[in-house]
């Protein structure tokens, strides 16, 4: 109740830490930048492995850029050189494509942006609940492996 009543929007919302603990700053190898549902499932695999050294960001508004606040939010993470733009959609479908062209001119030097996605498709659903689910756990693996 109280984000609806005392908090304001914020376009950037901070990794939420492991267990309840803040994660070490200097620790994070890699970030994860993301918007909506998936952060939820990237969130949990995080907590269910124990992975204290890839921070999870959610962008929350995707235009105009929050370049100022994504700077911000990376610059708590000095050691991570590695960016990526996670989503459930097919590489050429939802935000990937905006932020591959906006992202990388707002990075603080050293650290490169990647995409986690699933491959290009003319649709943007499989058509069947266990290919998805498949698919979908294929994603969050592969956000933390690469």
């Amino acid at each position: 109740m109280q984000d609806f009543t005392e908090e304001r929007f914020r376009p950037v919302l901070a990794d939420p830490g492991v267990g309840g603990d803040p994660l070490d700053g200097g620790a994070v190898r890699r970030v994860l930048l993301c918007s909506g549902k998936v952060s939820y499932d990237l969130l949990a695999a995080r907590e269910a492995q124990g992975i204290d050294d890839v921070a999870v960001l959610r962008v929350e508004q995707l235009y105009p850029l929050p370049a100022g606040e994504l700077v911000e939010a990376l610059d708590r993470y000095p050691n991570a050189s590695e960016v990526f733009w996670v989503q459930e959609e097919p590489a050429n479908m939802g935000a990937w494509q905006f932020m591959a062209v906006n992202l990388p001119a707002e990075l603080p030097a050293g650290k490169t942006l990647s995409a986690v996605s699933r491959k290009a498709s003319a649709s943007p659903a499989v058509g069947s609940a266990k290919i998805h689910e498949a698919e979908q756990k294929d994603l969050v693996t592969r956000a933390f492996a690469q």
